[in-house]
């Protein structure tokens, strides 16, 4: 029950995060707003998002689940309303970045009641499983969300997300449950040692309390590695998410419906992505991410090659770029974007381990969506004597594309250190019990 009422409530915190996203072109077209006012939007709802998913992260380990997350969509919902009658450029800027911040309340929760109800055993595969939200929540507003727009406009955009929002989070209300030990259960992973004290085997600093694991995981520079490295592939992420529609209506000549087609390609071939990445990981390599996260992160970097670097009319190479990098991107998810951080984190503080990843992961979002509306820069053509307006993606592209590449390195270098450290506790071992 919690990881079915996670997935699907947390799928539709996403319909009303990206309702922006859909309605960009139309918004362009009536002059309501520039790329640049976009990108300033934009940056204030992931800079919003940033802070308070990792303030978020943090209470969520102290808070009631179900009404935490429940709370922070209901509220989102009401701000999505409240877009599609707003016509001020900077209550825009106001009420996106407010919606940044209760969108921050739904990953972090989620996250940890699935470790609270998960053991670590599985917890790749579960996260993997979890994961497919992501997909779910992109898959419904690039297509039920661009329906909407293209039938009744884009402020519908907004209206038809806020009511998708409300009725989800009545839906996490009753379908989430708390801790276990809310209902007198014993948490998972829990054993007796010989002392007869409990310990989680999941963790090995298990006996600290909440506040001490937290504290824990701020110090942990791998921790800050692995953040760094989310925050360059979240850049690529929110590049494709919030620019690709238009990238494919100006330069690959698609009509509306027709890019958010090619889109929905990524958001339902990055379901298989994101579940395969905690299955391979768990199965095949014994829970070590290393190797995976390198294979997802080519595969990132080759999909995105072909979107931006073929001729228009290659249908083909759109549809196959924008497939490889919802797979690879739906794997990276769950590996950079919180798996690797909760593996190092104790269930006690796996919110804060969220919180830690969200806050790079989102600035460099929001780092993203200002440069990138800064470097697509637009001219004014006269075809067959109307005014048309011509968007240079040229070096937006360079960008996006280089952190990917630049993501796939830091992970590298985080798994060559963690490989390190492993190697020196276990030699330290072997010299304490005399068996070097």
């Amino acid at each position: 029950m919690a990881i079915f009422g996670t997935t699907i409530g947390y799928g539709i915190f996403y319909v009303a995060r990206l309702s922006m996203s859909v309605v960009k072109k139309p918004m362009l077209d009536e002059n309501f707003l520039t790329t640049q006012e976009m990108g300033m939007i934009g940056s204030a709802l992931f800079l919003a998002y940033a802070f308070g998913k990792f303030t978020n992260g943090f209470l969520a380990d102290r808070a009631n689940i179900k009404r935490f997350m429940s709370f922070g969509l209901l509220v989102s919902a009401l701000i999505n309303l409240a877009l599609g009658f707003t016509f001020s450029f900077w209550l825009f800027v106001v009420l996106w970045g407010a919606n940044g911040w209760f969108q921050s309340m739904g990953a972090a929760p989620a996250i940890s009641s699935l470790t609270n109800w998960v053991p670590k055993k599985r917890m790749g595969t579960v996260y993997g499983w979890f994961s497919i939200s992501h997909n779910i929540g992109e898959g419904l507003s690039f297509v039920c969300t661009a329906l909407l727009v293209g039938a009744f406009g884009w402020r519908w955009g907004f209206i038809g997300a806020g009511i998708a929002a409300v009725v989800g989070s009545l839906f996490l209300y009753f379908m989430l449950s708390d801790k276990p030990e809310t209902y007198g259960l014993p948490p998972v992973d829990e054993t007796v040692d010989k002392h007869g004290k409990e310990r989680d085997e999941a963790c090995p600093y298990a006996s600290q309390s909440i506040s001490e694991q937290q504290k824990t995981i701020l110090k942990n520079p791998l921790v800050w590695l692995v953040g760094i490295s989310s925050a360059m592939m979240y850049v690529s992420r929110y590049a494709i998410n919030n620019w690709a529609i238009l990238f494919l209506q100006e330069h690959k000549g698609y009509e509306l419906l027709d890019a958010s087609g090619v889109m929905s390609i990524y958001a339902v071939i990055g379901i298989f992505g994101s579940i395969a990445s905690g299955w391979i990981s768990d199965t095949l390599f014994n829970s070590r991410r290393g190797p995976v996260t390198l294979f997802f992160g080519l595969l990132q970097v080759g999909g995105m090659c072909l979107i931006f670097f073929t001729p228009e009319h290659f249908y083909w190479a759109d549809k196959l770029g924008m497939a490889l990098f919802g797979f690879a991107t739906g794997g990276l998810l769950v590996l950079l974007g919180g798996l690797i951080a909760v593996d190092i984190a104790g269930k006690k503080a796996a919110g804060a381990a969220m919180g830690m990843i969200g806050i790079f992961s989102y600035i460099g979002a929001a780092c993203q969506e200002w440069l990138s509306g800064m470097l697509i820069t637009s001219s004014v053509l006269l075809v067959d004597g109307v005014e048309q307006k011509v968007y240079d993606f040229n070096a937006a592209i360079t960008f996006w594309v280089g952190a990917s590449v630049v993501s796939m390195v830091l992970a590298m270098l985080y798994f060559f250190l963690q490989s390190r450290k492993n190697q020196a506790v276990v030699k330290a071992s072997a010299v304490k019990n005399g068996t070097a």
